[in-house]
């Protein structure tokens, strides 16, 4: 959905309704959902090419003059906290620390207030390679945690699913993760089946151990499609299998629209208690209690992680569109999201973007 190929009627409809009313404070869509995450990928850019992310040749990236500027960024950041009810910013990418001035980023968004009278929650999902430089200044800015990628501590496994051998620098990131302040710490861990579920305890054992929370991610449509199908995935059922071999586990409550169901793991002398959470997005869709709306790096408002529709704010940013017509436009698309991601759908067309271009 392009801004230049609305009507002009519908165009004047829009703003001529933001024009004279005051500002909804909620991203509702048709069937009941609000939109309060706000997802927002910093760069397409990344510094690994693991295996169900992207090709090992990697991709070509935006443009420069394509991606969103500093102030850009910032802008829609207002926009969604001050004007539509966002309360919570996860900074995804790519990789979003090789995102320039990322900690001016930060503080900006530190600096809002939501509709509650309280600064935005701020996380970070980075795959640490150079967190040990940036944790500090992130936290001293106002990021309140990060999600760490980890696939595997095993480092040919590890070097195998990224095609890169930095292992030893996302351990460094994980402590002066801790040290800064950035907790809980999380680490997200894809399933891939041949590649690392025989690593999956010891991965659980390293979390509890540094104080950690682990999540294990069901691998999605959303790399190069020759390396997903739905009959080679590790379900959350096999997961949770592999992980009663070594741990004593037991639900656990979580939060309404967490993506992760939680389970409590027993202590042992061998480790402290803790807890694990599985993101089952393809066996157990939480579609029905989704919260969050998506932008690119390049100024694409999503719905969906998995959708292939997209509303195009860039366009009116540059264009001189006031905030209020903006939020309008967000406010409409967000209103049309469909009530699941369909991906045991027949018609399931896999996203024409990868993760990386997305946003995780």
């Amino acid at each position: 959905m392009s801004f230049q190929l609305y009507p002009k009627f519908f165009l004047e409809r829009i703003f001529v309704r933001s024009s004279v009313s005051a500002p909804t404070y909620e991203l509702r869509d048709s069937w009941g959902r609000t939109a309060h995450d706000l997802r927002i990928s910093l760069t397409d850019r990344c510094n690994l090419r693991c295996s169900y992310c992207m090709p090992p040749e990697g991709l070509s990236w935006l443009p420069t003059e394509e991606t969103l500027t500093n102030d850009e960024v910032n802008r829609l950041v207002k926009i969604a906290v001050e004007l539509l009810g966002i309360n919570k910013i996860r900074f995804t990418g790519g990789e979003p620390l090789l995102r320039k001035n990322l900690d001016a980023i930060i503080a900006f968004a530190h600096g809002l207030e939501t509709v509650d009278g309280t600064a935005p929650d701020l996380a970070l999902t980075t795959n640490a390679l150079s967190l040990d430089k940036h944790a500090h200044a992130l936290a001293a800015a106002g990021l309140n945690r990060v999600n760490i990628s980890l696939d595997s501590i095993e480092p040919q496994t590890y070097a195998h699913i990224a095609h890169r051998d930095r292992l030893a620098d996302v351990f460094r990131g994980i402590d002066v993760a801790l040290d800064a302040g950035l907790t809980p710490v999380k680490l997200n861990a894809v399933a891939l089946r041949g590649a690392n579920e025989d690593g999956l305890n010891d991965l659980l054992l390293f979390a509890l151990r540094r104080g950690l929370q682990l999540r294990i991610i069901e691998q999605m449509p959303l790399g190069p499609r020759e390396t997903w199908s739905r009959s080679n995935m590790v379900p959350e059922e096999e997961i949770l299998e592999i992980f009663s071999q070594k741990f004593e586990l037991t639900p656990a409550q979580h939060g309404p629209h967490s993506p992760a169901r939680l389970w409590n793991v027993a202590g042992s002398a061998d480790h402290p208690a803790g807890q694990v959470g599985i993101i089952a997005s393809v066996t157990h869709p939480f579609c029905g209690t989704c919260d969050r709306t998506r932008l690119t790096a390049d100024g694409q408002m999503r719905t969906c992680l998995f959708g292939n529709v997209e509303t195009d704010l860039r366009t009116p940013l540059r264009a001189g569109t006031t905030d209020d017509e903006i939020a309008a436009l967000w406010r409409d698309a967000m209103a049309l999201k469909k009530p699941g991601h369909g991906i045991d759908d027949p018609s399931f067309v896999q996203p024409q973007r990868y993760m990386s271009e997305i946003g995780g």
